[in-house]
């Protein structure tokens, strides 16, 4: 009974190919897209960095759009979007003081 615990073996999940929730359409897979430029940074304490990313492949291919990212970010960077269709509100960047 205090032998070699028996290892469980990993089932490889089943990709969707395409959901759709509310009117959208989500693919199974996520589509990359490049950081070109950081707009601002967003949330109650700041956490939270808008960007505008460019996406290299899938249905939106070419397409750039507003994103909100949490954690670091840097220009350049690749980003591996769940879904392209739906875009970040602007920022207000109107400073009060």
């Amino acid at each position: 009974m205090a032998g070699k615990p028996q290892k469980k073996e990993f089932k490889q999940p089943q990709l969707v190919k395409a959901q759709i929730v509310k009117g959208r359409t989500f693919s199974g897979e996520a589509s990359p897209a490049v950081v070109e430029e950081i707009i601002g940074r967003t949330g109650n304490k700041g956490e939270v960095t808008q960007v505008r990313c460019r996406i290299l492949e899938g249905r939106n291919q070419g397409k750039v759009i507003r994103r909100n990212v949490k954690g670091s970010i840097h220009v350049k960077d690749v980003l591996m979007l769940r879904e392209t269709e739906i875009e970040a509100r602007k920022l207000n960047l109107a400073r009060r003081g």
